[in-house]
């Protein structure tokens, strides 16, 4: 352990579980409900709302081998070749043969996708596909249809939650074992919203980090808190260099920053054609698939035309779709397009690419287990191998499903004293911190509070780290320098002297911060967007440190300086972590495979 932690004030309150889960998307949720239907006393912390997530934007679908022909070993392969050799095929294999049933349990919680006409689910194609196994909802609606059935079933069976908390740190025993998290209540309207949740495990599905750049297809909550705490715990982390840029989203300007909109790779996969300023499909003997190739093959050759012709963006034509199609297939994207003047049915569509997916992050075994015991990672914050160097269209929802079922299972194998108690039917208890932190109630009552019994708690209180580092927190003025700074030097095209101006220009944020923590100067006070800040840029500075010691170009990592894919010499993971002096400890692996996540496992040179 590091014994690094945010600048914060103590926690004021506490209430203990069997297990802590970060994260309401895809994966946090249906941990949850596997570990509360194992009799396991669940809390679930999330940044927002229940629904505020990642999974709720989701337009494509959730891909698996569930049509007629298509199987598990056909997409294991577009699975490989999408990963450009960095993909683990064991944790690959594991995704695609437990996947089509995760689906099916995930239709059984309530998740209802669109059909055929002959009453099965309609599947369609993305990019790196060779065959029709996107299972979709709403037409391009199904993030949000999967968290409307999943936060349903966490109400119905009134799992515990605390929404509008950001979590701050992980808390460990006196011998390093997870037991449980520090947080931040949001909208207390004071500085005292800190309390803790005690738990022998604590699984992060925390999201990603789109927000490091300025424009993301990413919600504003997609701060890379999860990495950045799992980097302060000590935590492994891998492949934060592979940063999918999504090749079509809306292009809303130049100068756009934020959250940006997607226009899905379903609507390739319906037949749109990319066409650059001229009108020609430049896609077009780029790739044996033209326009549903890999991501990381059309975000480049767009790249490249846009180079080429000096423009800031392509077009997406599907004109060709005809109004009912567009307000039946692709409904949320069509209201998108017409909400900022674009109408698709009489005109093409401008995009380019932004930032979309991290398939790297806290490395994890085949059970979501981190090199920390009893901290446990799935979805988007996890690295578990499948994606290797570029996902594959569809693949996270179906990541997040799997590997949170396996987690739970293992926690629940491996848990003490699971609750075994019957939970009522009625909406979930949310956590009340005034509740929780009432001098006159004890910790059993503090956890009562939050629905259902008690827990019988076996795990030692957790104990302060011997001399705690405390990160000085940045002023929140610079997040917007950060993402400027990443944009430009970390972004689609990188190179050795723009990876360098990054990583300059981050260091002296970086210094700045620790100057102003000393006696003599304040850092920011603490609190919501300065906590964000400075996770934000402990991800940059991972991220930028990684893509400079990758020196070729992979899947989504694109060296211009290095412009070949070096199998020799590269086919191999990057695995970081943070030491207690603060410093990077970078290793390599043998191979595309991870080793173990055993924290003594062998260091190379």
């Amino acid at each position: 352990m590091t014994g690094i932690r945010l600048h914060a004030p103590a926690p004021g309150w506490a209430i203990d579980a069997d297990v802590v889960v970060v994260g309401s998307g895809v994966a946090g949720l249906t941990a949850a409900l596997r570990c509360t239907a194992a009799g396991l006393r669940t809390v679930v912390v999330t940044k927002a709302r229940l629904d505020d997530g990642s999974t709720r934007w989701a337009q494509g679908g959730i891909a698996a081998a569930l049509g007629e022909g298509d199987t598990p070993e056909q997409h294991l392969d577009d699975t490989l070749v999408a990963g450009a050799g960095l993909c683990d095929e064991e944790a690959v294999r594991l995704l695609v043969t437990e996947g089509p049933d995760a689906v099916r349990r995930l239709i059984a919680t309530g998740a209802d996708f669109d059909k055929t006409d002959a009453g099965e689910i309609a599947l369609t194609r993305e990019g790196g596909h060779h065959r029709r196994r996107i299972a979709h909802a709403g037409g391009d609606a199904t993030g949000a249809e999967i968290s409307r059935a999943l936060v349903e079933a966490i109400r119905e069976r009134a799992v515990a939650t605390i929404e509008h908390a950001l979590v701050l740190d992980l808390l460990t025993d006196a011998e390093g074992h997870t037991a449980g998290v520090t947080l931040h209540v949001m909208g207390e309207g004071q500085h005292d919203g800190v309390g803790a949740v005690h738990a022998p495990a604590v699984v992060l599905a925390t999201g990603g980090m789109g927000q490091v750049f300025s424009a993301t297809t990413n919600p504003a909550v997609s701060t890379g808190d999860g990495v950045a705490l799992a980097l302060r715990a000590g935590a492994e982390v891998s492949d934060l260099e592979f940063v999918q840029f999504h090749p079509t989203v809306l292009f809303l300007g130049a100068d756009s920053e934020g959250q940006q909109p997607l226009v899905s790779e379903a609507v390739r996969g319906e037949g749109a054609h990319l066409v650059d300023a001229d009108g020609v499909r430049f896609m077009l003997g780029q790739h044996e698939l033209a326009e549903l190739a890999p991501r990381d093959i059309v975000a480049k050759g767009i790249m490249r035309r846009m180079r080429e012709q000096g423009t800031e963006h392509v077009y997406l034509d599907a004109r060709h779709f005809g109004a009912e199609m567009w307000e039946h297939r692709f409904p949320t994207i069509l209201a998108a397009c017409r909400a900022h003047g674009i109408d698709p049915v009489t005109e093409p569509i401008p995009v380019a690419p932004a930032a979309h997916y991290a398939s790297g992050g806290v490395r994890t075994d085949l059970w979501g287990r981190t090199t920390v015991p009893g901290l446990y990672a799935c979805g988007e914050v996890a690295c578990t191998g499948v994606h290797g160097a570029n996902r594959l269209a569809s693949n996270s929802l179906l990541e997040g499903l799997v590997f949170a079922e396996r987690i739970a299972d293992d926690i629940a194998a491996h848990a003490s004293h699971p609750a075994h108690a019957s939970h009522p039917t009625h909406a979930a208890h949310e956590v009340d911190a005034s509740d929780a932190a009432s001098d006159a109630a004890p910790a059993s009552q503090a956890a009562s509070a939050a629905g259902g019994p008690a827990t019988r708690v076996s795990h030692p209180v957790p104990v302060p780290h011997p001399a705690p580092v405390v990160v000085p927190l940045l002023d929140p003025a610079a997040r917007a320098r950060i993402q400027r700074v990443m944009t430009t030097g970390a972004g689609v095209l990188r190179s050795e002297a723009s990876l360098r101006e990054a990583s300059a220009a981050l260091d002296a944020l970086h210094i700045g911060a620790v100057a102003e923590g000393t006696a003599d100067q304040k850092s920011a006070e603490p609190g919501t967007e300065a906590w964000e800040t400075t996770n934000l840029l402990a991800v940059a500075r991972f991220l930028v440190a990684a893509a400079s010691r990758r020196e070729e170009t992979r899947g989504c990592h694109w060296r211009e300086d290095r412009p070949e894919r070096d199998d020799t010499a590269w086919r191999r993971h990057l695995v970081v972590r943070l030491t207690p002096e603060r410093t990077l400890d970078v290793r390599f692996t043998d191979s595309q495979n991870f080793p173990p996540t055993a924290a003594d496992a062998p260091r190379e040179p």
